[in-house]
C-alpha cells in the first residue's frame, strides 16, 4: 500500500507541475502574488490554518515535486516567491539565478531521520565509508546532494569516487525500488515512506545538522510586490506557529493534499517543523560552507554569498 501511495503521489505531483491553482481571497482583478510550492509544504500549512483569509490580494499557487524545478520557476519569473531549503537555494544562486532570500526558517525539534541516505535492508553498505564505487541517487543541488557531500567529506572519499546519479525524487524512488542504485539520499516524506517499506538509513542529519528553509523571491518581483511579499511572510509565520500547536489538523490537510497515509503525513510534519530565524552573519556563514562543498564537487561558484540575502523584510 505504501509503495502504491508514493507512486500515486509522484504521478499527481508530475501532473501538477506547471499547473497553477488560484485561491481567491478577494474579488478577481486585484493584486496577485504567484507562489511556488513543493507538494505538502507551505500551501498545505496556510490552507489548513486559514491565515490567508482576509488577504487583499490573490495567491496563485504552482506545484513542484522538488526544489530544483521550483527554483527554476522563481528564477524565470514564472513565480514571485517560493520556499526551498538552504542547499538548493544557494546552489541556484551561485549558478546565476536572479533570486534573493528574504526570510529564513530554522528546524525546530525535527527528527534527524527527516534527511537521510537510504539503502535496502539487506545492503552490505553499513556506513558512508562503504560508498566508494557505489551508485547513489539524489537530486542535483538538493539537501540530499549536500548531505551526501558532507558524508563523503567526513569519510575522506572524493565525490568522483562515487557514482552519483541525479534524478528527481519520483525517478530516484523507482530506481531504488528496482535495485538500479545502491543508495538514495533524500528527505521527508520520501524517507518516511521508504523506511516504512523496509529501507534503512546509513547516514542521517544527526551528525550533520538539518537544513534551513528559505523564502526565495524573484529579484525583479521584490520592489513592485514588496507589500504583498511582506504580508505573505507575516501570514506564513502565523501558519507555521499554528501548525506547531495543531499537528493533527495540519496532518489531515497534508494527507489530503499529497495522498499520503495519515500516519506518514503526521510523521512528515514532525520531521519538518520549523521556526522563523533572523538573517544574520551566522546564516551567511552557514550558506558559505554549503557553497564550499558544492564548489569542491564542481560547481563554479563566484557570487558573494552575503549578496544572496535581502534583510529589508526583517520584522521591526
Amino acid at each position: 500500500m505504501a509503495k502504491r501511495t508514493i507512486v500515486a503521489l509522484g504521478v499527481a505531483v508530475l501532473i501538477a507541475v506547471g499547473i497553477t491553482a488560484a485561491y481567491y481571497w478577494q474579488d478577481s482583478g486585484g493584486p496577485v502574488l504567484r507562489v511556488a510550492n513543493q507538494k505538502g509544504q507551505v500551501k498545505a500549512m496556510m490552507i489548513a490554518s486559514g491565515v490567508l483569509k482576509g488577504a487583499r490580494y490573490t495567491v496563485e499557487w504552482s506545484e513542484f515535486p522538488a526544489a530544483q524545478p521550483l527554483l527554476e520557476a522563481v528564477a524565470s519569473g514564472a513565480a514571485d516567491l517560493g520556499l526551498a531549503a538552504d542547499a538548493p537555494f544557494i546552489f541556484a544562486y551561485e549558478s546565476g539565478a536572479p533570486v534573493k532570500a528574504i526570510a529564513v526558517q530554522a528546524p525546530a525539534n525535527q527528527a534527524p531521520e527527516a534527511l537521510a541516505v537510504l539503502v535496502k535492508a539487506d545492503s552490505p553498505i553499513l556506513s558512508a565509508a562503504d560508498f566508494r564505487g557505489r551508485s547513489v541517487a539524489t537530486t542535483r543541488g538538493s539537501i540530499g546532494h549536500h548531505l551526501l557531500l558532507q558524508a563523503l567529506e567526513r569519510a575522506k572519499i572524493p565525490a568522483d569516487a562515487v557514482r552519483i546519479t541525479f534524478l528527481p525524487p519520483g525517478d530516484a524512488k523507482a530506481a531504488f525500488d528496482s535495485g538500479a542504485i545502491d543508495a538514495w539520499s533524500t528527505w521527508t516524506p520520501y524517507t518516511n515512506v521508504a523506511v516504512k517499506e523496509g529501507a534503512r538509513a546509513v547516514v542521517d542529519a544527526k551528525d550533520y545538522g538539518l537544513p534551513l528553509y528559505i523564502d526565495i523571491a524573484h529579484g525583479a518581483s521584490i520592489e513592485p510586490k514588496r507589500a504583498l511579499l511582506k504580508d505573505f511572510l507575516e501570514r506564513e509565520a502565523k501558519a507555521v506557529a499554528w501548525a506547531r500547536t495543531h499537528p493533527d489538523a495540519f496532518a489531515k490537510v497534508l494527507a489530503e493534499e499529497t495522498g499520503l497515509p495519515l500516519d506518514i503525513a503526521r510523521a512528515s510534519f514532525e520531521r519538518s517543523n520549523r521556526v522563523s530565524q533572523p538573517i544574520d552573519n551566522g546564516i551567511v556563514r552557514h550558506e558559505e560552507a554549503i557553497v564550499d562543498r558544492f564548489r569542491a564537487a564542481g560547481l563554479k561558484a563566484e557570487r558573494t554569498v552575503k549578496d544572496a540575502f535581502d534583510t529589508s523584510f526583517a520584522p521591526h
